[in-house]
């Protein structure tokens, strides 16, 4: 009964025109479309290094990560340079702001970095990125040193060499932590970055296959789903089956999509195709399970349903940085737990840190999160599925 249903709910979804229009050829035009808008941009605005002004008060100096690592990524001698730093007072940089020579500047106020802007575009993005990841390095260094010097005690050695420990911890992130690469090399402008939450987008919209997989399994949805309703079959596997054939049919309008991107539109997605084709994988998993959740728990027509799916996963990608990435580093930034819980992010940020990052620790983080979502769609569907019942057929 399991390889019936599952050959049934492929054909029958391949045979669907609407569902096989916004999963295999809407993302395809959308990408098409966004190719012809952002190219020119793209050509104009190669990102060359830039001038940014860091206010040298007392705060910043005594701000050690934060000046080794932006004397880092300013050095000359460093061929991923990215900006050049004129140190001034807050009313020099306010003044070089408003001459423009400069794209911002950094001052910090209560211990905390900001960046101070005049206008949102790929250099201010990127001035916020660097603080937000040297603030995150920084954190993972002093939760190791806190810990370290713990461990000291808790052996009985009171006189604690604090400044190596910190030493030996910065030594280890340097060889195996994050380098950000020279992003002025590496060329991710808008297209790449639109191309990127295409690809979540796509995976999610795969929740309208799911969504009409489940539905043709429920009574009051569907004449297949009455007469399942009523057969001796296990709900479970005729569920199962549709929900598999949904993801199926699914897999091959996203692996169009992506080599579309890769060989038509020459979209760059690092050097690992292995783990792309996972988080795309998973990322289309995540979709379906959205799907199924949502025809499981909501009792309303199968029209109210996929537009629910289409509003969630818009909305979703206009989080993850579709129609900005600077939102996406806003909400990073202040309330980062939205980023943990959306999948259309982390699938975003899982392509953004095999561009970016020269290790998988925040890869697989956002895999093991997208892992996490799909477990918890699919076990409240079942057991929203497993209570339903009709009073009559």
């Amino acid at each position: 009964m399991f390889s019936h249903n599952l050959k049934y709910t492929i054909k029958t979804l391949s045979k669907n025109k609407v569902l096989i229009f916004w999963t295999f050829a809407f993302p395809i035009i959308l990408g098409i479309l966004f190719n012809m808008s952002f190219s020119n941009i793209e050509k104009d605005e190669m990102l060359q290094i830039f001038d940014i002004a860091v206010v040298d008060n007392n705060e910043f100096k005594a701000q050690e990560i934060y000046r080794e690592t932006l004397n880092e990524l300013s050095s000359d001698n460093n061929e991923n340079k990215l900006f050049n730093i004129k140190y001034v007072t807050e009313d020099e940089a306010d003044l070089l702001l408003d001459n423009l020579d400069i794209k911002g500047y950094i001052v910090f106020k209560n211990d905390e970095p900001q960046v101070v802007i005049k206008e949102n575009g790929t250099y201010q993005t990127l001035i916020k990125f660097v603080i937000t990841e040297i603030g995150q390095n920084q954190t993972i260094i002093e939760d190791l040193s806190k810990k370290s010097i713990e461990e000291e005690i808790s052996n009985g050695n009171y006189s604690v060499d604090t400044e190596k420990i910190i030493n030996d911890i910065l030594n280890k992130i340097k060889n195996e932590q994050i380098n950000l690469k020279n992003i002025s090399k590496s060329n991710l402008h808008y297209m790449q970055i639109e191309y990127y939450t295409l690809i979540a987008m796509a995976c999610m919209y795969g929740g309208m296959l799911g969504l009409t997989a489940i539905n043709n399994c429920l009574a009051n949805m569907s004449n297949k789903g009455k007469r399942i309703s009523v057969s001796p079959n296990r709900k479970s596997i005729i569920v199962l089956s549709s929900a598999l054939g949904a993801y199926m049919v699914s897999l091959v309008g996203l692996a169009l999509l992506i080599i579309f991107l890769k060989l038509g539109l020459k979209a760059d997605f690092g050097n690992n195709i292995t783990l792309v084709i996972l988080l795309s994988a998973v990322g289309n998993l995540a979709g379906i399970s959205l799907g199924v959740l949502i025809a499981s728990i909501f009792k309303v027509s199968e029209g109210a349903k996929t537009g629910i799916v289409i509003a969630i996963t818009m909305f979703l990608s206009v989080l993850s940085g579709m129609m900005g990435v600077t939102l996406k580093y806003v909400i990073d930034k202040n309330i980062p737990i939205i980023n943990l819980v959306n999948p259309n992010n982390l699938i975003t940020d899982g392509f953004y840190s095999l561009y970016y990052f020269d290790t998988l620790d925040r890869y697989f983080r956002d895999v093991r999160y997208l892992l996490i979502f799909i477990g918890i769609c699919l076990v409240i569907s079942f057991i929203s599925l497993r209570r339903e019942k009709y009073d009559s057929i």
